[in-house]
């Protein structure tokens, strides 16, 4: 089913770049609610995600992976019907401007050169470009734009704060980065959700909108209660309780019974789900 949507969704961005002036949203988002329909949980969700990571990591995937976050991060805020509608479309189409960037650069092996990411950067003005003369919500153009902008004003293409920064871009960028961090990169293997929270805190809380990114990181710490996980001292344990103030530490139940709590074990960390 999702690399039946993943076609769906292709062509849908092929006559949207077409510059036709038609855009069918329905057809666009008809993949996500019956994808979501069918993982039930949060957990379901992101394990749906991680699996399907083996089939493709293109630009189709990568919007229809950050369409499904962004919703279910819609759902967590207790949007309406017609914001999570809107915060699908906006997660679907926040990276359609890499359409129009040459795929050896996109798809380079290894990091790029100052140069290269100048270029691709280029993406969120291509994007807003392709959207801004659609019927479509202004959110969804500002997703295009901004998703790339930081509370701090450390984002690009403008350097916009907190509040210049349109509230369904904020939650996009939540959504673009969990998926970035959790796909695996021709540089490094692919990160577990407790290292991509440790990520987001290290990098700064104040880049994201603060009720957005708190409510997103407890939501996905808590999915993974009762998992079983990998340490990185390869020891294994279930997760027990999650700290509501260290995320990242949670207390475990380790394979020989015993209680461990990593928060009183600073220089270990959760490095796998199993």
């Amino acid at each position: 089913d999702y690399t039946k949507y993943l076609g769906a969704v292709k062509d849908s961005f092929s006559s949207i770049c077409q510059a036709d002036g038609e855009i069918n949203t329905e057809k666009l988002l008809e993949g996500t609610s019956e994808l979501l329909a069918k993982a039930s949980t949060t957990l379901g969700l992101l394990d749906m995600l991680h699996n399907m990571r083996q089939i493709d990591d293109s630009i189709y995937a990568h919007s229809m992976n950050v369409a499904l976050i962004s919703r279910t991060m819609g759902e967590w805020l207790h949007f309406s019907k017609e914001d999570l509608e809107l915060v699908t479309l906006c997660g679907m189409l926040h990276d359609i401007g890499k359409t129009s960037l040459p795929e050896e650069l996109l798809n380079k092996p290894g990091k790029y050169t100052e140069e290269e990411y100048a270029r691709v950067q280029q993406h969120t003005l291509l994007g807003y470009k392709i959207l801004k003369d659609l019927q479509l919500s202004v959110h969804v153009k500002r997703a295009a734009l901004q998703h790339h902008e930081r509370g701090d004003g450390s984002g690009y293409p403008q350097g916009l704060k907190d509040g210049e920064i349109d509230s369904f871009a904020q939650i996009v960028a939540i959504a673009d980065v969990y998926d970035a961090m959790t796909a695996a990169r021709s540089y490094r293997a692919p990160l577990c959700p407790f290292q991509v929270i440790d990520a987001f805190e290290k990098e700064g809380l104040q880049k994201y909108h603060p009720q957005y990114i708190l409510t997103f990181l407890k939501r996905i710490a808590n999915s993974y209660q009762h998992n079983r996980v990998l340490l990185s001292n390869g020891q294994s344990g279930t997760i027990v309780m999650i700290n509501p103030k260290h995320l990242t530490q949670p207390i475990l139940q380790m394979d020989d019974g015993s209680i461990f709590d990593l928060t009183e074990h600073q220089g270990l960390s959760i490095t796998k789900i199993i």
